[in-house]
């Protein structure tokens, strides 16, 4: 991503963020200077448009170090904030749930506590220096880290409860067998609204990044008649920190425990490559990249203009063929390598959903693993189940027992360990 991709990246964020961007300074480094990230010339320069603009507030496209912030708000005589302290600032905004708004807070105590250092040295002067005597302004800051550090044991443990909780909830799923499809992608990719598509549900959408911060998992069912559950997660951005994702541990839980990826690239944006990229990076970053993924080619309609709703199913509209749009698919994702599990759709047109449900249930079938077992009669519950959510390919019934022969989702296969042959 080019630099000015990345400030346009970082005006989103403002925007989302309700902040207007009235000026730009850029300079290349060899060196970043330890103290300020950028050189003296160049902060004295970032201040002059900063009163030039009338600006209350600076923004950082990089991850700046408690010192360099201190000292660059010093300079500039105003607040500042860097890329991952403006995305956690949406965070905060757009977390709805306690769990999110726990999870947001931390995050936020976890980066300002090391940024607390200083703050109060003008007080400091005020008292009288000695063994055993502080001055009030050390005082106020060990205050501030000591009740900065008490709400951070506390948020965890409240997380803790609240991990639990959701864990109680996923051994239901577990039980109940159900395959979990994860929506993942770059931020604002519209993943929700794939989401909203499928499932007919109404989940918040927005046209903004990171609208959709808390996990969002909703029952739909295949082309077959099988069911799955659909769920939303996070969506990914340049540079974002590991540990910010990692705040958001539901999520990341989530995904861990999908069976199959849904991976939604958004075909209209200039940087699409470098967003998939992005998203496989991360994922790979967190253990996953290896689960059976099926990529969902979206906003295919601002390639192709003419699409109606549920035009795979009525036809592409004028000029616009089944084949040209397969041709055109089949060359950008060879461009991006994304592989060739991939679909075109519409989320907003809810077009070639069908296709993309057909491709769900083909590429979840073909990571079912295959069991023989022998169920007493007395377990006949889990002779239903085997048929609900396996594929038989062969079942006979002796005197005492059911005999399957088929495919189960590794979720389930644990239940039949017991009478595998």
């Amino acid at each position: 991503m080019s630099t000015q991709d990345s400030l346009d990246e970082l005006e989103q964020l403002a925007a989302t963020a309700g902040v207007e961007v009235l000026g730009r300074i850029t300079q290349k480094l060899n060196d970043r200077n330890p103290a300020t990230l950028v050189g003296k010339g160049k902060v004295d320069e970032i201040r002059q448009l900063k009163e030039q603009m009338g600006a209350d507030l600076v923004l950082f496209d990089e991850e700046l170090t408690p010192t360099q912030q201190r000292n660059l708000e010093e300079a500039l005589g105003t607040k500042l904030l860097d890329r991952t302290g403006l995305i956690l600032d949406i965070f905060a905004r757009h977390a709805q749930t306690r769990e999110g708004r726990l999870q947001v807070e931390l995050a936020q105590l976890e980066y300002r506590l090391p940024r607390l250092t200083r703050m109060w040295t003008h007080l400091s002067r005020q008292g009288v220096g000695g063994v055993g005597l502080r001055g009030p302004g050390e005082t106020q800051l060990e205050v501030d880290r000591r009740r900065s550090g008490e709400r951070i044991a506390r948020l965890k443990d409240e997380l803790r409860d609240v991990h639990a909780h959701r864990e109680l909830y996923r051994q239901k799923r577990r039980r109940e067998g159900l395959p979990i499809v994860a929506l993942v992608g770059y931020t604002n990719a519209g993943k929700s609204t794939l989401l909203n598509a499928l499932a007919s549900s109404e989940v918040y959408t927005a046209n903004v990044l990171f609208a959709t911060l808390d996990p969002t998992t909703r029952r739909i069912k295949l082309a077959e008649g099988q069911e799955v559950l659909l769920t939303d997660t996070v969506g990914f951005i340049q540079r974002l920190p590991t540990q910010l994702v990692a705040a958001f541990r539901a999520t990341l839980e989530e995904i861990q425990e999908a069976d199959l990826l849904l991976h939604v690239v958004d075909l209209t944006h200039p940087n699409a490559q470098e967003q998939a990229e992005t998203v496989d990076r991360v994922l790979k970053e967190l253990g996953v990249g290896d689960k059976p993924r099926v990529v969902a080619l979206n906003k295919i309609d601002g390639l192709f203009p003419n699409l109606r709703h549920e035009g795979r199913q009525a036809g592409g509209g004028d000029g616009d063929s089944d084949l040209d749009i397969g041709n055109v698919s089949a060359r950008i994702c060879e461009e991006m390598s994304l592989g060739p599990n991939y679909v075109p759709v519409s989320a907003r047109l809810s077009w070639g959903l069908t296709e993309l449900l057909e491709r769900i249930q083909s590429t979840l079938s073909d990571s079912l693993v295959p069991v023989r077992v022998r169920i007493p009669y007395r377990e006949s519950e889990l002779v239903s189940r085997f048929h609900e959510k396996g594929i038989i390919t062969c079942e006979e019934h002796t005197a005492t027992c059911t005999i399957i022969e088929g495919r189960l989702p590794k979720r389930v296969v644990p239940a039949y360990a017991a009478f595998a042959e």
